[in-house]
């Protein structure tokens, strides 16, 4: 029988693209018995799994015992942590992290991947201080660092589907396509087809274990600015576009007031100091291409997902 991998998260984007990316690989595939760890089992996603040989477990995040129950046996875990947005507040990602961490090494898991990020707090030296939902992630990977479990932490790009799902770019009266942030449009963005490409970011963590135990991982395709970003989108649509920078107020007035400052300070990040603080994909892409493993640019998303797009 296979040495286990347990992948929480397994019916979102992060977790099923961990899952696929191993049922795809032919060694992994053999090497490896999947947990998938969900909310709730009966739910179709989680059937689908199923049927695809996923063994589906549901876990208590607040309950040690449910978590102990749900590592049993696991050699690998693969964990995402779900922001705190909700009742409980940001500090809930932070203990339903250190609950997993707390469970795995008490089970005696030899390799923990973490989904992580850089804390905002800290990398902008106190300037930016609302981005929870990235410095709680940090946070965690501080707690599973202190634990002693052997870990590697991979770094999740910004993702593509924000611009399909969220209608970033949208279309105005007079026909042309608009992206509106509040950097200028030579501002950095890591672009990420996370359910495409964030599981072999994993899977290559998996099989370089030795060399990446410690490591941060920046799972990205490439850095885009607006200004490529709009040129790519322009190349495959056909469609006319602009980019308007707004100030800080204006942006914050598109956005839900719950979450305005945060979503605010996570771009003025992404221009100063930097998504990734500065440091190149060249690493990354280079561990990616060494397993025979390629990315989703942003040109062949928008060719994919042209009709959301629109």
């Amino acid at each position: 029988m296979g040495k286990t991998i347990t992948v929480f998260g397994a019916t979102g984007n992060q977790g099923g693209s961990v899952i696929n990316a191993i049922l795809d690989d032919p060694t992994a595939s053999k090497e490896f018995t999947i947990r998938g760890i969900t909310r709730d089992v009966s739910k179709a996603p989680a059937q689908v799994l199923a049927s695809k040989g996923v063994e589906v477990k549901s876990a208590d995040m607040d309950s040690a015992a449910s978590l102990l129950d749900a590592l049993h046996g696991s050699h690998i875990v693969f964990l995402v942590t779900t922001p705190g947005w909700g009742e409980g507040g940001a500090e809930v990602e932070l203990h339903h992290g250190q609950n997993v961490a707390n469970a795995a090494k008490e089970a005696g898991v030899e390799h923990l991947i973490y989904s992580s990020l850089l804390n905002v707090t800290e990398t902008s030296g106190g300037r930016l201080t609302h981005v929870a939902h990235f410095d709680m992630k940090q946070r965690v990977e501080s707690y599973i660092r202190s634990s002693g479990i052997p870990s590697t932490f991979v770094l999740p790009g910004y993702f593509m589907s924000n611009f399909s799902s969220f209608g970033m770019i949208r279309k105005g009266d007079n026909d042309v396509y608009t992206l509106t942030y509040p950097v200028a449009d030579t501002a950095k963005f890591p672009l990420l087809d996370v359910p495409a490409d964030l599981g072999k970011f994993v899977l290559a963590a998996i099989k370089k274990r030795t060399d990446l135990i410690g490591a941060q991982v920046l799972a990205a395709s490439n850095y885009y600015t607006p200004r490529q970003i709009l040129s790519d989108f322009e190349a495959v649509t056909g469609k006319k576009t602009q980019y308007v920078q707004v100030d800080a107020e204006t942006y914050k007035s598109f956005m839900p007031p719950t979450v305005a400052e945060e979503l605010l300070e996570n771009h003025l990040f992404i221009e100063d100091p930097g998504y990734y603080n500065g440091r190149s994909l060249d690493a990354s892409q280079k561990l990616l291409s060494e397993l025979g493993l390629k990315t989703t640019s942003w040109r062949e998303y928008v060719e994919k997902h042209k009709a959301d797009l629109l």
